[in-house]
C-alpha cells in the first residue's frame, strides 16, 4: 500500500497514577497545556486512564521508539484527527522518523491550521456535535512500521577486482546502494502524515474533546508504505473527570480522617 503523506512542523517530545507514557513501539502521552504538565496515567482492569479538567486545552504527544519510520493513525473520541472521518486504522495519520516525536494539538483543518483540543462536556464534544457520540472519551493511536526498502547489490567480477588493484582504486562506488525519497529531519523540525484516504464502507456528564481555537500548523505531503495490513500496536488512553474516575473505581479516593468521640482517656495540657 502506497500512501501520499503530509509533513508537519512539530515539537519534540523528549501502576496507577505514576506512568505518563503508554506504548512500546511508540510512546503516547497526554499533555495538559493549561497546567503545563503531562497527565499521569492510571491503570484499571487492563485499560489506561487520565484525568481531564473541563476547559483545559491539551495535546497528544507521540514518540517513535524504534529505528525505522512509523505511521501513527490517530483518533480522538472515535474520529480521525486529520481527516475527520469516523476512525479506522486504514486511514491517514502522522509518519515519524526513527526516534522522532511530535505534538498533535488539535483537529487538522487545512494544510496550515488546526483547531485546538480541549476537554469539555460530552454533549459539547466535536464527536457528539457531528452526530457520533458513542465513542467519546478515548484517544487512540494505531502504529505501523514502514515497509523496508529492498537491498540493492553490485555484482563483483574480475574486471572490478582488476580495477581495485589499479593505482587510485578504492574511491569508486561501494558494494551496496541506498534508495528512497528524502525523509523528515530527525531533529523534530518536521513530521509527516498520510493524506486522507477514502472512508471504508452516555454518559451526559462524562468528558469529551471540543473543537477549539484555530492555530498555525503547516504541513506538506510525503509518501509511506505500510509493512503490514494491520497495526503492530494499538494504544488507547481513556479520559474523564476526576469525580467520574473515582466513582467508577479507576482512582481510589483519598482516605479522610474522621473525628472519633473518645480518642484518649485524660485531659492533656493545652499547647
Amino acid at each position: 500500500m502506497n500512501w501520499k503523506t503530509i509533513t508537519s512542523a512539530i515539537v519534540l517530545c523528549g501502576s496507577a497514577g505514576v506512568a505518563g507514557a503508554v506504548g512500546n513501539l511508540a510512546d503516547v502521552t497526554v499533555y495538559d497545556r493549561a497546567q503545563g504538565r503531562t497527565l499521569p496515567v492510571y491503570q484499571y482492569e487492563g485499560r489506561h486512564y487520565v484525568v481531564g479538567k473541563p476547559g483545559n486545552e491539551y495535546q497528544i504527544r507521540v514518540r517513535n521508539r524504534s529505528g525505522v519510520d512509523v505511521l501513527a493513525v490517530m483518533s480522538v473520541d472515535g474520529v480521525n484527527v486529520v481527516s475527520g472521518e469516523t476512525a479506522n486504522w486504514s486511514q491517514t495519520g502522522y509518519v515519524l522518523g526513527r526516534y522522532q516525536g511530535f505534538d498533535v494539538k488539535g483537529w487538522r483543518k487545512s494544510m496550515e491550521r488546526t483547531a485546538a483540543f480541549f476537554f469539555t462536556e460530552h454533549e459539547n464534544s466535536y464527536a457528539a456535535r457531528s452526530g457520533r457520540p458513542n465513542h467519546v472519551g478515548v484517544i487512540g493511536v494505531a502504529v505501523f512500521r514502514k515497509k523496508p526498502e529492498p537491498e540493492v547489490f553490485i555484482q563483483r567480477d574480475r574486471l572490478s577486482d582488476s580495477r581495485r588493484e589499479a593505482p587510485g582504486a578504492g574511491n569508486g562506488a561501494g558494494a551496496s546502494a541506498e534508495s528512497g525519497a528524502p525523509r523528515a529531519a530527525l531533529d523534530g523540525s518536521a513530521a509527516t502524515l498520510p493524506a486522507p484516504a477514502p472512508q471504508t464502507a452516555e454518559k451526559s456528564t462524562s468528558l469529551g474533546t471540543g473543537h477549539g481555537r484555530s492555530e498555525a500548523s503547516r504541513v506538506t505531503y510525503t509518501s509511506f508504505e505500510r509493512a503490514t495490513r494491520h497495526p503492530e500496536e494499538v494504544i488507547a488512553i481513556h479520559y474523564d473527570t476526576y469525580s467520574n474516575l473515582v466513582a467508577t473505581g479507576v482512582i481510589r479516593a483519598p482516605q479522610i480522617a474522621r473525628p472519633t468521640p473518645f480518642p484518649g482517656q485524660f485531659v492533656p495540657d493545652p499547647r
